[in-house]
């Protein structure tokens, strides 16, 4: 992809002009999501995703357009189009914009951001060379389901759009800021230095954008900006930040620590792990699995949808009175460790994400035991933040504000690529 000395030329992407477009990936086994942004204006366009890579039956294209400023409805489409790998998916998204948005697409996009999920100690985003690209093969044995889908994107984009400039941003990088102290275990030391066995965080770039926004809301610098934000979906994490940078956060060297999830079991004592092998005569990929895909919330109730452990909590089914109760008491164990690890110095508490963002229910049972520590709901305004709306829950007693905000990883993405190719920073995306 880039030249020996990690060089990238941009041969026709140093000037941006009215058609300019910039494409974000976010590449899944089997999937690869996209988002196209318009830079003059900065705009957010069409989106979707290819699902289903490699079924020549059910491969699907989902896409849509956002409602325009006047209120007018975005278009939606449903497509089965075969794409036999990431290629082929790559070339068929083209074309989709190209018939549907955009007829000279591939000319128009200037950059490429993609989502990489495991870059190691790599702090920042950067510009994909060769040696980058080595450091996210690298990092593939500590993500074996997350980056070697993230290269295939690479690949099927530098195909697609030759000449054009791509970027990685990293999930673990916004967590690179943590002290020694939060991302060590205690094992022995040359087993970081050997095998850089360490804390590392994730939805990284979820919780940058949150508390970039959180400051905006609390008319704060980022840098004067301490914030415990709570990215609440199927997958989880909680991350303590103060002046703007992160000091600890709840998942480590993999997605598996920390809170109890959709499918993975969260915090778990490492001798259970041994007990179970063992016991169950479990092979390491089965015991892998077992943790990752067959706990959390569906190992204990049947169902990875917290919606669906809900209703049947309010049935009274005691599986899933126990899968809700561990679900928020988890999240409350956390905000209680990172208020002490912040000195009680906490300018907001930030739900975001598809249980944080649209589960008043949730945020409710997790505040309502914390009001000892003063943070009081607003009952009515938690009621109302649901379903996309940004607001503060918060009590006028409250002693913090509590925020949701909707997350935007595509649009971070999109911020940070254009960053590193060299371009203005956008004052703000809105829909096309």
């Amino acid at each position: 992809m880039a030249s020996g000395d990690n060089q990238l030329v941009r041969p026709r992407c140093c000037k941006m002009s009215a058609s300019s477009k910039l494409l974000v990936l976010n590449a899944g086994s089997s999937s690869l999501k996209f988002k196209v942004f318009g830079l003059q204006p900065f705009v957010a366009g069409i989106g979707g995703m290819f699902d289903r890579i490699g079924d020549a039956v059910n491969c699907t294209l989902k896409a849509s357009t956002p409602a325009d400023a006047k209120g007018g409805k975005g278009r939606k489409w449903e497509l089965t189009i075969p794409a036999k790998d990431h290629v082929g998916a790559m070339q068929s998204i083209l074309d989709f914009i190209k018939d549907n948005a955009s007829n000279s697409f591939a000319r128009e996009v200037v950059a490429v951001g993609h989502r990489v999920v495991h870059g190691l100690e790599i702090s920042q985003p950067v510009l994909l060379t060769d040696k980058t690209i080595g450091k996210i093969r690298e990092a593939a044995v500590l993500a074996p389901l997350h980056n070697p889908p993230g290269l295939q994107g690479i690949y099927a984009a530098e195909k697609v759009f030759k000449g054009v400039p791509q970027v990685a941003v990293f999930d673990t990088a916004f967590h690179q800021t943590m002290p020694s102290h939060a991302f060590m275990y205690g094992l022995p030391y040359d087993l970081y230095e050997k095998h850089k066995i360490r804390r590392y965080g994730f939805h990284g770039t979820s919780h940058k954008y949150l508390v970039e926004q959180a400051a905006g809301i609390l008319d704060k610098p980022v840098s004067e900006t301490n914030v415990i934000t709570c990215h609440l979906g199927n997958g989880s994490s909680i991350a303590a930040i103060r002046g703007g940078q992160c000091i600890d956060t709840s998942m480590g060297m993999t997605p598996l620590e920390g809170l109890l999830m959709g499918t993975r079991c969260g915090d778990l004592d490492p001798a259970v792990v041994l007990f179970i092998q063992k016991q169950l005569n479990l092979s390491v990929q089965d015991t892998d699995t077992l943790m990752n895909k067959k706990s959390g919330l569906l190992g204990l109730t049947g169902s990875n949808d917290l919606r669906t452990v809900i209703e049947g909590a309010q049935r009274g089914e005691p599986r899933s009175e126990l899968g809700l109760a561990m679900f928020v008491y988890r999240v409350q164990k956390y905000i209680g460790a990172y208020w002490a690890a912040l000195g009680g110095k906490v300018d907001a508490v930030v739900f975001s994400a598809g249980i944080g963002e649209n589960s008043s229910n949730i945020r409710g049972l997790i505040l309502g035991p914390l009001k000892g520590m003063g943070l009081e709901l607003d009952v009515a305004a938690n009621n109302a933040t649901v379903g996309g709306c940004c607001g503060d829950i918060a009590a006028a007693t409250s002693r913090c504000r509590l925020l949701v905000i909707p997350t935007d990883e595509e649009l971070c993405i999109a911020e940070q690529t254009l960053e590193v190719v060299g371009f203005p920073k956008p004052t703000g995306a809105t829909a096309a």
